[in-house]
């Protein structure tokens, strides 16, 4: 085999070695029931928060435990508890992006994203978890 044969086999090898890892790491749109089905795997809910639940986030005790609840698209109500700091103006919020997992009867965010009133521009804020230290 030519030189080139072998780098261009090796380019394709390694391209599709990238393209099946960045595939992998997708996670999907779905509703609480769903994320229980699939215990462990992560995924993306849209909803509101619950306006009728208590908010949970005492900073002077664990500044990295937020909890709350929030209803799905399909209308189950579920708490989400988050590793790290509440959101500046959570409670504004018209609607909520989390990606995380199910861990029994609660979702555990990694992110929260929102999307809070404006009445200009629809600002939109990201908010990632607090590695927790071992």
């Amino acid at each position: 085999m030519k030189k080139t044969h072998i780098a261009a086999l090796i380019l394709i090898v390694i391209s599709i070695g990238v393209i099946i890892s960045m595939t992998s790491d997708f996670s999907s749109w779905e509703t609480f029931a769903t994320a229980q089905e699939a215990e462990g795997k992560e995924f993306h809910i849209v909803g509101e928060l619950a306006r009728k639940e208590d908010i949970l986030y005492e900073p002077e005790k664990d500044p990295n435990y937020f909890a709350f609840y929030m209803t799905d698209k399909s209308g189950e109500e579920r708490k989400v508890v988050f590793q790290g700091a509440k959101p500046q103006d959570f409670e504004r919020s018209e609607e909520i992006v989390l990606t995380g997992k199910m861990e029994g009867e609660e979702f555990h965010a990694s992110k929260i994203l929102m999307k809070c009133p404006s009445k200009y521009i629809n600002d939109e804020l990201e908010v990632k978890a607090v590695a927790a230290e071992n």
